[in-house]
């Protein structure tokens, strides 16, 4: 079991649904926090809600940027990575730019942070590494060109980051969420099964953080429904397309 109280997480991607409501619960078991993502302002309203937590506004596709935030932190305990763009996007309405966009703050970003995270935790033999994916990174979906294929690539880094980080000390988890009620989803036009509060899946979250197991993919069954979709042939996947 891992405890949260006098240690030092840093939240990217804190200002708002998930990630907002995943720093008041651990800044609640006794967590300092370090709190980034683009909007400041919204930050700041979130600091003033918390017992000591610190603003780092930062832009994870700006390498520069991310280096010098890192630089900046001094101990660190674990990180969490929770940033997520998205705009609902077939490949008959392709659009370069928001797709790519998409992949920057999604894979790239995880990229830049962890370059210069992870080897200070290797070096101090210690430290913890909480991926925040989606249920949408394990098959690919309908409408979710440069989100589906960004999140399988943060599935398929944190993979790797388990094989390679064994024996360091170092504690790397996955955590796949289904469909949450953020301003995010709001875009969507179809139903959403189970869909979640950000406080729900945020506890969800912080218990997943408790442990050292690998991989927690919720809501169930959902989760194992998408999982499921893996073991049909295409032929049954792609009926009719």
């Amino acid at each position: 079991m891992t405890g949260f109280s006098g240690k030092t997480y840093w939240l990217i991607g804190a200002s708002e649904g998930l990630g907002r409501a995943l720093a008041k619960q651990l800044n609640a078991e006794g967590a300092h926090l370090i709190l980034s993502a683009r909007n400041a302002e919204r930050l700041e309203t979130l600091r003033t809600k918390l017992s000591g937590a610190r603003v780092l506004a930062l832009d994870v596709t700006d390498s520069d940027a991310v280096r010098q935030a890192a630089a900046s932190i001094g101990e660190l305990h674990g990180v969490i990575y929770n940033v997520g763009a998205y705009e609902p996007m077939r490949a008959t309405d392709w659009d370069s730019e928001t797709a790519l966009a998409m992949c920057d703050v999604n894979f790239s970003g995880a990229m830049r942070v962890l370059g210069e995270v992870v080897p200070q935790f290797v070096n101090k033999g210690q430290g913890d590494i909480t991926l925040v994916g989606s249920l949408a990174g394990y098959r690919g979906l309908p409408a979710a060109i440069g989100y589906g294929a960004s999140k399988a690539a943060l599935v398929s880094l944190a993979e790797t980051m388990r094989f390679d980080l064994k024996g360091t000390g170092v504690v790397v988890r996955l955590v796949n969420p289904g469909f949450i009620k953020t301003r995010l989803t709001r875009k969507n036009s179809f139903r959403m099964p189970m869909l979640m509060t950000p406080e729900d899946a945020a506890q969800k979250v912080r218990r997943a953080m408790r442990k050292r197991r690998f991989r927690t993919d919720f809501p169930a069954p959902f989760s194992w429904l998408i999982r499921g979709l893996d073991y049909l042939p295409d032929i049954v996947v792609y009926r009719g397309k």
